[in-house]
């Protein structure tokens, strides 16, 4: 087998292309979400990627999603653009920023909010980001809630040797460059940025499974050309290509993760493996035993 053919067996190829739906979310900010949707309820052990804005918010029109809980998965806020400020349950708090990341592992269980900031609300701006939902195992889905604040200057970032191919590495290797995140789950989240005549591989092991989705220009990956609001689900192999030919650039996230292969059961902001266990989730919410977010002179939360 000649060179040529063996590279093209390690090629994954684009195996489904779905479009992200746009839907209201938390206090009813826009957003585009491929999954969770009718066409795909989840991959593996990605549960949900949304897509925030972006929105140009008009003076005093600025809203988020606040206080709220979560059990059984992590959650990651990428920003591009725009303020918001995270609180919780286990005494985090954060002010995230253009290119920061804040990586929270829900876990036994916490309430927390992403709202604009004041500054925000009050003067109006641009918002846009991702946050998307991460399964966890069964034997991690009570364990002890954690939380990571990376800036935007601790994200580390590769290039391609001609600087076509750019990537910010939230989670995950490329380009002999590994970022700085702590995961429970084997997961890679990257954000390539391609200029006109870019093309680069990307090495992704065959145990992984791997989607790509656009949101501004498109991608060639395999022999498949994937639009900005797509999202293209990689088949077996062990290479990711990815090549872009328009005038104007493109970005996108490259996902990945180990698949956990478990049942999945799912209500609202609950992830756990059975219904009786989500019933739990719900009692100890209802019962307080998730903690409230203390803010100074308010007495608890702003619900």
């Amino acid at each position: 087998m000649t060179t040529d053919a063996v590279q093209a067996i390690r090629v994954r190829p684009v195996e489904r292309v779905v479009q992200a739906q746009s839907t209201l979310e938390g206090g009813g900010f826009p957003v585009r979400r491929p999954v969770p949707n009718p066409a795909m309820d989840q991959v593996d052990p990605f549960l949900l990627i949304d897509e925030m804005g972006p929105i140009d918010w008009e003076p005093g029109c600025a809203i988020g999603a606040p206080d709220h809980p979560h059990r059984g998965f992590e959650t990651i806020t990428y920003l591009l653009e725009g303020e918001t400020v995270h609180e919780d349950s286990e005494g985090n708090s954060a002010v995230l920023g253009p290119g920061d990341v804040q990586w929270m592992t829900a876990g036994d269980g916490v309430i927390h909010s992403e709202m604009p900031t004041p500054a925000l609300r009050e003067s109006g701006g641009r918002l846009h980001g991702f946050q998307l939902w991460v399964n966890l195992p069964g034997q991690h889905k009570r364990m002890k809630p954690r939380y990571q604040d990376l800036s935007a200057r601790e994200i580390v970032t590769a290039a391609s040797v001609d600087g076509l191919c750019r990537v910010r590495l939230i989670a995950g290797s490329a380009l002999g460059s590994h970022a700085a995140t702590e995961t429970v789950v084997d997961v890679q989240v990257h954000h390539w940025s391609l200029e006109a005549g870019g093309q680069v591989e990307v090495e992704v092991p065959s145990r992984y499974n791997v989607q790509l989705y656009v949101f501004q220009g498109s991608v060639q990956s395999g022999n498949q050309q994937v639009g900005d609001g797509q999202m293209a689900i990689l088949g077996p192999g062990e290479v990711v290509t990815l090549t872009h030919r328009g005038s104007v650039g493109t970005e996108l996230l490259l996902l990945a993760g180990v698949p956990i292969g478990e049942p999945v059961a799912r209500w609202g902001p609950f992830v756990m493996n059975t219904m009786g266990e989500i019933r739990e989730a719900v009692a100890d919410y209802q019962a307080g035993r998730m903690g409230q977010i203390e803010r100074v002179g308010s007495g608890g939360t702003d619900e």
